[in-house]
């Protein structure tokens, strides 16, 4: 890879689009994501429809709960969608070189796009879950609060009271869910050349979101069990049984635990 295509102007368009779209798109959906969230960590949370979830949360804990959070979650995610679209088009324009995509190619290259992205960011999205989640009112008694007074703040509380490794809690799921964008991305690429029939034209930004939007179920809707551990691990309260050495196993049992234990 040439420092040209590393540093390329379409590299930087792409990551910049990829980061304003998602935060725009987020701050919009920011009280589902709420809902998610703490559907996915207390689990003696009832699963009732996402209105009477986030009507149960504001009465219980005000009109703004379910906007807690918000600017660690902004922060993570326009860095972590930054490098993931920078690393993807970089990758792209280095290995295509101007031919024509496949996609298979495209899945590689989300992949390794992905392990990028979750190498870098993975400290960002522990801290802002954590903060997300502090104040809430709990269902399940076995979680106790937090006490962090930011971003940074969060950081150094993690690292003195748990370990430097503690912010890449949930790493390894975190890896599997590198499929999740990539699914994502060969889906909506896919769909793309086929609206296009092989006519270089640009799409509606209709036909854009509705293939966007098919694209990122699909790929949700595959990879959700593993986004649920990927939380609790990342919130950092769970009973960790394993005994072993290898951090690999160690991580294998601990996701098949609770995995288990929610199918339960």
């Amino acid at each position: 890879v040439t420092m040209s295509e590393v540093f390329s102007y379409e590299s930087l368009v792409h990551a910049v689009s990829g980061a304003v779209g998602s935060v725009t798109a987020m701050t919009v959906f920011f009280p589902l994501d709420t809902a998610r969230l703490r559907l996915q960590v207390d689990e003696n949370r009832k699963a009732k429809s996402t209105p009477a979830i986030l009507a149960e949360i504001v009465k219980e804990e005000g009109l703004l709960a379910p906007y807690r959070g918000w600017f660690p979650v902004i922060c993570s995610l326009c860095c972590s969608n930054f490098v993931y679209f920078y690393c993807f088009h970089c990758l792209k324009a280095s290995w295509l070189k101007g031919k024509q995509s496949a996609p298979s190619t495209d899945l590689i290259i989300g992949i390794a796009a992905g392990v990028v992205n979750v190498l870098v960011t993975t400290p960002l999205w522990v801290v802002n879950t954590r903060l997300k989640l502090q104040g809430s009112k709990f269902h399940n008694e076995d979680i106790h609060p937090t006490n962090y007074s930011g971003i940074l703040d969060a950081f150094v509380q993690i690292i003195r009271d748990e370990g430097i490794a503690a912010l890449w809690n949930g790493t390894f799921p975190s890896l599997l869910l590198v499929l999740n964008p990539a699914i994502q991305f060969m889906i909506y690429e896919g769909l793309k050349r086929q609206l296009r029939r092989g006519i270089p034209k640009e799409l509606s930004s209709l036909e854009v979101f509705v293939i966007g939007a098919i694209a990122k179920a699909i790929a949700t809707t595959v990879t959700y069990p593993l986004q649920t551990i990927q939380s609790i691990l990342r919130f950092g309260q769970y009973n960790n049984t394993s005994t072993e050495k290898s951090n690999l196993l160690s991580s294998l049992r601990t996701i098949k635990c609770l995995l288990v234990n929610r199918v339960r």
